[in-house]
């Protein structure tokens, strides 16, 4: 990805309108960024090879799939070799219900967020899943009471 410095005010509104909708089509994203549609097109096809727009996803809601109760799951691995950091990651990624796993610095070595139905299942899914996952020492959740943005 090239520096910041080089997107421009129009760039911008492009990346904004699309982080909220990358459904719009080519007219209307041009309407918003007040380009005309080839220009916007040309902008955003240049922010795609350049990799500043690494992809485009569905935001699926998890409260209509039944996996309304978000947990933040801090784990520490009890020693940091790199096969035993493989193992962990690689069974990590796997498991069903994990949809962020981010590799932090500080008193945890992972962040996970985890989606499932109620408290229940996530202390069935702490018991048999998470504390299963290799090399884990200590796992701390945070339940999310609600999310602001």
């Amino acid at each position: 990805m090239q520096k910041t410095s080089e997107i421009d005010s129009f760039d911008e509104k492009i990346l904004q309108t699309l982080q909220s909708n990358a459904r719009k089509t080519s007219i209307e994203l041009a309407a918003v960024v007040g380009l005309s549609p080839s220009s916007c097109q040309r902008r955003q096809r240049d922010l795609e090879q350049r990799g500043v727009i690494r992809a485009y996803r569905a935001d699926i809601d998890p409260a209509v799939l039944g996996q309304s109760f978000t947990v933040f799951a801090a784990v520490q691995l009890e020693r940091h070799v790199r096969s035993d950091v493989q193992a962990f990651q690689k069974a990590v990624t796997q498991l069903p219900g994990i949809l962020e796993v981010h590799h932090i610095a500080g008193a945890f070595d992972y962040l996970l967020r985890v989606a499932v139905a109620d408290l229940a299942s996530y202390e069935i899914f702490h018991a048999d899943r998470l504390t299963a996952l290799p090399g884990v020492a200590h796992i701390t959740s945070y339940v999310v009471m609600s999310r602001l943005k």
